[in-house]
């Protein structure tokens, strides 16, 4: 589809003509029912992040390692139910960086007569969060990944899909929501970026947040929140304030050292009924990009309404470093592949594995037992052990060498997992986003450095129930699940550059006892490779 932002036209890939694409609306426990046609030249895939995809595994959606992509011309049906699942997620591509401009939201409402644990608000509002680039994102994909250095900063933010009027030729391109004096208001916040993190906030207005990631939370009241790539946040606010026009703001939290990126905000406008026409919209204060104290602070207040099926006893104990690579060059022009740092190629790895997407897809290789695509050798804990945060080997590029392979962890149907993630220094500490498909987790525990089992702070009273989790810049944090859902589970960090540098790996799960603990067959028109 022809669009135009920001002064340039160009064409991007998009659901039934719409960025961002169409809501899904639905309610707990229905069937969804999603019939895809691919009308583009590209490979494409959708994933429905954060639904747990009970016994659906085929219809996660992440190309290679539950589906082969969708190929041009071809059409694939999604079906899954939404057992026990309501709230805020959203669904996107999952095959290059296709889901850029491929993206909407996933709304499912309590069921007919079921109230909201809060006050039913006035209102309720979709807001995702994007980056905008002028350049064609499946190119860009391959040209950062050819020269073996970083990826460009993009060319905007956007709310929902409108840059707002700080940006050139955009004065009249703004998202606004009219509210009336009194009201209290839902947002629905989804950061659907591709590779930044995000800072939201409301002129002089407090968000209180209600949801994280599709499960309730404690209302807990924030000045601005950070969002990272494949969070969602429920927050309500009151319109309580003297009648004017605010702005919604969102801008960069840039944890990275070296890192270019887009400091500009994007502005929404919070507008209330009986406002001038020609009044100044109120501005939204940001904190500075690279402030991690309202990180901090928005984690610490995040905590489950009820805490259900909380794992209290581990049995699968797993400790994974996660973070950026530099490899050797071993090109014969290596000024135009090898433009990492100190003239290496960037990669990214989990325990210093970087993954390496397979031809066919894992699951539909681990169902019919095809040997060669992957091995289940992926290490426990890290092949080194050292100074993770501080003293992490980073003579670049010496000694920052990742292994190659598409190694996967196999669990027992049912095991009790705690998984440690720990950022790593050996390029530079950042907060990563870490999503896990196929279930939600508890986040028991984070905080900054190496994790010490002796004195981290574990919470297993009203742990937030997450999909997505920041693990902290120079920080760890602590996952809890039961592994009952059988097939293959991708987890990765959700900056679509990590991903693509091999910041992932796989679980598999294994078939339990009975039908209901038992993988079904494949789809009749999955896609093939």
């Amino acid at each position: 589809m022809k669009i135009t932002k920001v002064c340039k036209t160009r064409e991007i890939v998009t659901i039934n003509g719409m960025y961002p694409g169409p809501t899904v609306h639905a309610q707990e426990d229905d069937r969804v029912i999603v019939k895809v046609t691919n009308e583009t030249p590209y490979n494409a895939t959708i994933h429905w992040h954060g639904v747990r995809q009970r016994l659906t595994c085929w219809s996660d959606g992440p190309a290679y390692l539950t589906q082969c992509p969708i190929q041009a011309g071809q059409t694939f049906t999604y079906e899954f139910t939404l057992v026990q699942q309501k709230g805020t997620l959203f669904w996107h591509a999952h095959v290059s960086w296709l889901r850029g401009t491929v993206h909407g939201a996933l709304v499912i409402y309590p069921k007919t007569g079921v109230p909201y644990p809060f006050p039913n608000p006035y209102e309720e509002h979709v807001v995702i969060l994007a980056d905008y680039w002028f350049k064609d994102l499946q190119k860009l994909e391959k040209r950062v990944l050819a020269s073996g250095g970083g990826a460009p900063a993009s060319d905007a933010y956007t709310i929902n899909g409108h840059p707002g009027p700080l940006y050139n030729c955009s004065k009249n391109d703004v998202f606004k929501i009219d509210v009336i004096p009194g009201k209290t208001y839902l947002l629905r916040i989804i950061n659907a970026a591709l590779n930044i993190e995000l800072f939201f906030s409301i002129a002089n207005h407090k968000l209180t947040i209600v949801e994280a990631d599709g499960e309730y939370t404690k209302p807990f009241t924030v000045e601005q929140l950070m969002i990272t790539p494949g969070q969602t946040m429920n927050v309500l606010v009151e319109a309580n304030q003297p009648i004017a026009k605010y702005n919604m703001a969102i801008g960069p939290y840039m944890s990275a050292q070296f890192v270019p990126f887009q400091n500009f905000s994007a502005v929404a406008h919070f507008q209330y009924s009986g406002v001038s026409l020609t009044s100044m919209a109120l501005p939204a204060p940001l904190p500075f990009f690279n402030d991690s104290l309202p990180v901090k602070n928005s984690m610490n207040g995040l905590r489950s309404l009820h805490a259900t099926n909380l794992p209290l006893e581990i049995d699968t104990d797993l400790f994974f470093t996660i973070g950026v690579n530099v490899e050797q060059c071993h090109s014969r022009t290596p000024n135009k592949s090898c433009q990492g740092p100190n003239g290496g190629v960037f990669k990214a790895s989990m325990n210093n594995v970087t993954f390496v997407r397979p031809s066919i897809s894992l699951l539909q290789a681990y169902y019919n037992r095809l040997h060669g695509y992957y091995t289940d050798d992926f290490p426990e804990v890290p092949l080194k052990t050292y100074d993770f945060v501080n003293g992490a080997p980073n003579n670049i590029p010496n000694n920052t060498q990742s292994l190659n392979g598409t190694r996967v962890s196999v669990l027992e149907y049912g095991a009790r997992v705690q998984l440690i993630l720990q950022d790593t220094g050996i390029v530079s500490t950042e907060n990563h986003p870490i999503h896990l498909h196929g279930y939600s987790f508890y986040v028991v525990g984070y905080g900054t450095g190496n994790f010490d089992p002796m004195t981290a702070e574990i919470n297993l009273v009203d742990p937030p129930y997450m999909n997505t989790i920041g693990v902290p810049v120079g920080g760890w944090a602590a996952i809890r699940f039961i592994a009952d859902n059988p097939g293959v589970w991708f987890i990765h960090c959700h900056l679509e550059v990590h991903t693509s540098w091999g910041l992932s790996m796989a679980f598999i799960v294994k078939n339990g006892e009975g039908p209901l603990e038992t993988l079904p067959h494949p789809p009749a028109d999955l896609p093939r490779c």
